[in-house]
């Protein structure tokens, strides 16, 4: 399995949200929806991503951003511009936000995952806090396919808009792996190396195993010496600090979509008890799984 599908293998929009902004200049909306990921996409002008304490982002018409919902940010017609109004999920689309464009209006459309359990927590670890595809990337399906699509009510449209976000999503992390100068994680792009691609599916498909570094050596096909070399240099990190990452990345996935006691999570992710995962998940997330799950 490639990365792209690693990273989405768990990802299906239900309920997904799409709405279209349609604003006179100035304007700048600041994004308060508690969506746990959004993307943003201009059909008519540009827009800025405004995300605090980073940089702000310029997007074009058919670029595609996306935002994680945990980045407070604004978008705007320039940086400068002062919010006027914050958007929640209640009221997105409201007063003269929406309706027929002036000449000279700017027309944004937006899709949210609603629902955080929609996403891998893995996923969301794992994307930047904003990420911009460019419209010469190629991105599918277009936005004017989206805005077609929301325009008017049709049998299944629900359906439709999910798959069509779960797309858009697919397409932006396609072109984001692409991309000579990416920042994708570490662990994603050593799939792609032969020996430590092996060994991270390995780790993947059985998190539950006693693993040690001379099993998985064996496994591969290599010295344990020259796999905790390799996987440290590429991934940035040894294979036993990567594998109880991902077990807690498991469990958070678990604590947040189902209602298995921490026990049985404990199981399914390779920790004897309920405590030694409790000890692993407070010293990595700074949080008991218990308290953890309460916050969903």
């Amino acid at each position: 399995m490639d990365a792209v599908s690693e990273l989405l293998a768990d990802v299906h929009a239900h309920g997904a949200v799409f709405q279209q902004a349609i604003i006179r200049p100035p304007w700048a909306l600041r994004m308060s929806s508690g969506a746990p990921l959004t993307l943003a996409m201009p059909l008519r002008g540009h827009a800025w991503i405004v995300a605090d304490e980073l940089e702000p982002v310029r997007i074009e018409r058919g670029d595609v951003a996306v935002v994680r919902g945990d980045v407070p940010y604004t978008v705007a017609d320039d940086p400068a511009t002062t919010p006027t109004r914050v958007i929640t999920s209640e009221d997105y689309c409201v007063n003269d936000t929406c309706g027929t464009p002036a000449a000279d209006a700017s027309v944004l459309v937006s899709g949210a995952f609603e629902r955080r359990g929609d996403l891998s927590e893995r996923l969301l670890r794992s994307l930047p806090a904003v990420l911009v595809v460019p419209v010469a990337d190629s991105p599918y399906p277009s936005v004017e396919t989206v805005v077609a699509e929301i325009s008017r009510d049709r049998p299944g449209q629900q359906l439709v808009l999910d798959r069509l976000l779960d797309l858009m999503l697919v397409s932006a992390l396609r072109s984001w792996f692409d991309a000579p100068d990416t920042d994708a994680p570490a662990w994603c792009r050593a799939l792609d190396d032969p020996l430590l691609g092996l060994a991270l599916r390995l780790l993947h498909d059985n998190p539950a195993h006693a693993w040690t570094v001379a099993d998985l050596a064996a496994k591969v096909g290599v010295s344990r010496a020259g796999l905790a070399r390799r996987f440290t240099a590429l991934v940035g990190e040894s294979p036993m600090a990567y594998l109880t990452g991902w077990r807690i990345t498991l469990a958070a996935d678990l604590l947040r979509t189902t209602d298995h006691t921490v026990a049985t999570i404990a199981r399914k992710v390779g920790y004897a008890n309920a405590f030694a995962l409790s000890v692993a998940f407070k010293r990595l997330r700074g949080a008991r799984p218990s308290d953890y799950r309460n916050e969903r």
